[in-house]
């Protein structure tokens, strides 16, 4: 354990300012049967939503009720691998364990068909390339290699298609 403190004029120590300390937090998590369902479809290459009976939105990941209507998200919805680009950033910092190179880009995509956006990679495209209502597709990893877990998907590239207009996305910036 190590810590920062600053010297008073008598000598005294002041508060500490700083500490730095090992730590690890480990525990068990159990999705729910919405968020099961999600986690299957990614292990097969597949995004899974569910759909509001009242207000007909579809949410991915999965919640299991809607939080507008506060009723069941019943109704099972495959979802497009294609979607659009709503906000972004280009990461500059680089942090422990990095596995990608500096700069990258971190974006919500709103997949089509779905109203709710996740966090995505953005690649194949150069940082200053990149622009809100981009459309992109989802890349997986091999067949091999998929699993319960976001790790499945790589990543999202560019896919051809004219970007989005404003007005398809703006209610979910």
């Amino acid at each position: 354990m190590s810590d920062t403190a600053t010297e008073t004029e008598g000598g005294e120590r002041g508060p500490v300012t700083h500490l730095a300390t090992p730590i690890r937090l480990e525990y068990n998590f159990t999705a729910g049967i919405a968020q099961s369902r999600y986690l299957r479809g990614l292990a097969e290459g597949k995004f899974i939503g569910q759909r509001c009976p009242v207000c007909h939105k579809v949410y991915v990941p999965a919640r299991g009720s809607c939080p507008t209507d506060g009723v069941a998200t019943t109704d099972e919805v495959v979802l497009s691998n294609s979607g659009t680009v709503t906000t972004y950033c280009i990461v500059n910092v680089p942090f422990a364990g990095q596995t990608i190179e500096i700069p990258y880009i971190c974006a919500q995509v709103l997949l089509d068909g779905a109203n709710l956006s996740f966090m995505g990679l953005i690649q194949e495209i150069p940082t200053d390339e990149v622009r809100m209502g981009m459309r992109v597709e989802a890349v997986w990893v091999p067949d091999d290699e998929l699993g319960p877990t976001l790790a499945s998907v790589k990543y999202f590239r560019p896919n051809g298609e004219p970007d989005a207009d404003y007005e398809t996305y703006k209610e979910y910036l």
